[in-house]
């Protein structure tokens, strides 16, 4: 029998978030044609992933290890390992391997989860959003191929980047649930709390949708530099009695406990947070950017003007009939793994 070619990931993140969540998906489902060995640096994404199965280097490749002792390391494990395939995920991990010295027959492959629109959305400060797109088109210049989690992603990979590499768009993978869907007024965020994903004009809104019912409620999940700023307006809107700031919670538990789910980022390449409350039953407000409208209905979109975000809340949170399916067609995990497999395979024919 001959042994499958190996696949290394590298993420340069310890902790739970948006690309995480990609990783444990595909370890929880594994690969048919390739071996998966991720490479992260110490901390819980260690535990995650190998409770779900994957087998895990830990070595010293995350953004505090700086670019210069993750690449040695990266180089490292690569001549030990000699992969088929070296996949980065995330921005430092994408530096790191563009530097590293591989072994000849390696293939370098980048997904692209987050790049935005707005030059100054994720990057502050001039020389920085000038630069951080030169070092993005020099560095893609090293690798073999490209994954876009959206059509709007692999845009802007052209756009800002010049890419002239092969990109291929392979939507985030999500497995449709049992959809029990529910009626009521309890409204959801998992986010962030940072400026750009403007949770300032739901509670804004939300303060509509209490003036004319007083059952409206919503939970802020998650954390950020804005929870005081936030605590603060929703007491100068009157509102504080009915929101909660719990922190980070868990997802499909919170899923289960509400009605709609509200997302009003200023951009968003193919938000899994999105994706779950469609696969569960949920109503959807999202803002019309970005990879939200590949796969969201107009109904659930909004431009971000306060009347109509309360508008569209009221009508996804009270008609299951208004609410978003999955598109036709639309990837599983595993289609979705089997997809980045191809690509891989097609690297080496």
């Amino acid at each position: 029998m001959s042994v499958r070619p190996l696949a290394l990931w590298c993420l340069p993140v310890s902790d739970v978030g948006g690309v995480l969540r990609h990783a444990i998906d595909v370890a929880q489902t594994g690969m048919d044609r390739h071996r998966l060995v991720f490479v992260v640096p110490p901390g819980p994404a260690v535990t995650l992933l190998r409770g779900a199965g994957a087998p895990v280097i830990s070595a010293p490749v995350g953004v505090d290890d700086g670019p210069v002792k993750a690449t040695r390391a990266l180089s490292r494990i690569t001549r030990s390992l000699r992969p088929a395939v070296v996949h980065s995920h995330l921005a430092f991990a994408d530096v790191v391997l563009a530097a590293a010295a591989l072994p000849r027959g390696t293939h370098r492959v980048t997904t692209e989860h987050g790049i935005a629109a707005q030059h100054d959305l994720y990057h502050s400060g001039a020389v920085r959003q000038a630069l951080t797109p030169r070092l993005h088109a020099a560095r893609l210049t090293r690798f073999n191929a490209a994954i876009a989690v959206s059509h709007a992603t692999a845009h802007e990979m052209r756009r800002q980047w010049r890419a002239h590499l092969p990109i291929h768009v392979l939507h985030n993978g999500v497995d449709a649930a049992p959809r029990t869907p529910s009626i009521g007024r309890r409204i959801l965020v998992l986010s962030r709390l940072a400026p750009e994903k403007r949770i300032d004009l739901l509670l804004h809104a939300f303060a509509r949708l209490r003036s004319d019912d007083a059952r409206w409620t919503v939970t802020i999940g998650g954390g950020g530099e804005l929870r005081q700023d936030l605590h603060l307006l929703a007491k100068e809107l009157g509102v504080d009695e009915a929101v909660s700031f719990p922190g980070f919670i868990d997802a499909r538990s919170a899923l289960r406990d509400h009605d709609v789910l509200v997302q009003l980022s200023d951009w968003e390449n193919c938000s899994y947070s999105l994706l779950d409350a469609v696969a569960a039953g949920l109503g959807v407000v999202a803002s019309n950017v970005g990879g939200n409208s590949e796969f969201l209905p107009p109904q659930a979109l909004t431009s971000g003007a306060e009347a109509e975000v309360a508008f569209r809340i009221e009508e996804q949170a009270l008609s299951t009939e208004s609410r978003p399916n999955l598109p036709p067609g639309w990837p599983s995990i595993a289609h979705m793994i089997d997809q980045i497999e191809t690509v891989y395979e097609e690297l080496r024919s």
